[in-house]
């Protein structure tokens, strides 16, 4: 929980049409930074697991069930609605509208009032109505392409990349857009966040590669994509693993004194990507050589960009996460991700 009255978005009211996925993230980020997230609930809503556990519905102000197919209720929503600054809804293109609660009912009552709605596909198109998950929007916005190894099939980014990346994020930045053009006298907007769309827009610095003409469409072949030997992950000894991101000559040189491989000649042409199938299989046989534990204690204190490979756990219990607060965990708490980003100051 955040806590306290002090937080960037206190005063701010959002009305949350439950759903599941981006919708709920989105309305916790709002929350976490001061937000009054106002959650609406069906009757018969069936969580996918537990709410207790859930962390996407941290911080709501009130939870309200309510029967959008009662008329009572649904006056109940458009009363609230028009006290509101924002309302988030993830139903599909029209229901809202078929339920009389659509942009020009509620802006009728709340000319202010941002109107968020967050799908897969978008609005309009032909593929609108349809359903959809995390994994069918990266097929079809081309970033599910870009994740898996050489020669094997795609693999999903569990769901960060489009539901919450491309979905929740997008979604809570025109939010906050939207807002601040109402509090500079514009009218309510109405945002289509689609998250093929948003998935599709995180992949920004892949199509400036692609433009001039320094991407594949062959995964593993590229600069960020585990192509380049020295981008990417490696097994220890151990079984464990580390991440090597060093890109940049000086950090490249810091990671060779560290591996022993300075002065190699195979290593000596860092950008020669003939090379690169033949320094990955020298990096690799080297990493495997010590643990983990060994190259973290190697390389922790330079800046050659080599770290391990943490699993949640030992993630929380990181000294940098123990450092920053960066997770929440206490009695009868398992662990969780700490609100995120900080704002200092104000």
């Amino acid at each position: 929980m955040t806590g306290g009255t002090d937080q960037p978005l206190t005063g701010l009211r959002v009305l949350e049409v439950a759903s599941i996925g981006p919708g709920p993230f989105a309305a916790m980020m709002l929350a976490d930074h001061g937000a009054e997230v106002i959650r609406i609930c069906r009757p018969d809503e069936t969580p996918l697991f537990d709410p207790r556990f859930d962390i996407t519905l941290r911080n709501r102000a009130r939870v309200l069930t309510l029967d959008l197919k009662d008329a009572g209720d649904r006056a109940r929503l458009c009363e609230i609605a028009g006290t509101a600054d924002a309302l988030i809804e993830g139903f599909r293109p029209g229901v809202m509208e078929r339920l009389g609660l659509g942009p020009p009912e509620l802006h009728s009552r709340n000319p202010s009032l941002v109107y968020a709605r967050m799908t897969g596909w978008g609005q309009t198109g032909p593929l609108a109505p349809r359903a959809g998950h995390d994994i069918n929007y990266l097929a079809l916005s081309g970033a599910l392409s870009l994740y898996g190894p050489p020669g094997a099939d795609p693999v999903p980014p569990v769901n960060a990349v489009a539901d919450f990346g491309g979905g929740a994020m997008m979604l809570v930045f025109g939010i906050v857009t939207a807002l601040l053009s109402a509090a500079r006298g514009g009218g309510g907007r109405i945002i289509d966040c689609a998250m093929t769309e948003g998935a599709a827009l995180l992949q920004a610095s892949v199509w400036s590669l692609r433009a001039s003409g320094q991407w594949q469409e062959t995964r593993g072949a590229n600069l960020l994509d585990g192509g380049a030997p020295f981008y990417g992950v490696y097994r220890t000894r151990c079984g464990g693993h580390i991440a090597i991101g060093a890109i940049e000559p000086q950090f490249y040189r810091r990671m060779l004194e560290g591996f022993g491989l300075r002065n190699h000649p195979l290593m000596a042409q860092q950008m020669d990507r003939d090379r690169w199938p033949d320094m990955r299989a020298l990096l690799a046989g080297a990493v495997a050589q010590r643990t983990r534990d060994h190259w973290q204690q190697i390389f922790e204190a330079t800046d050659a960009c080599v770290t391990p490979v943490l699993s949640l756990s030992e993630a929380m219990d990181h000294p940098q996460a123990r450092a920053r607060g960066s997770f929440l965990k206490g009695p009868g708490q398992p662990g969780a991700p700490a609100p995120a980003p900080r704002l200092e100051g104000g």
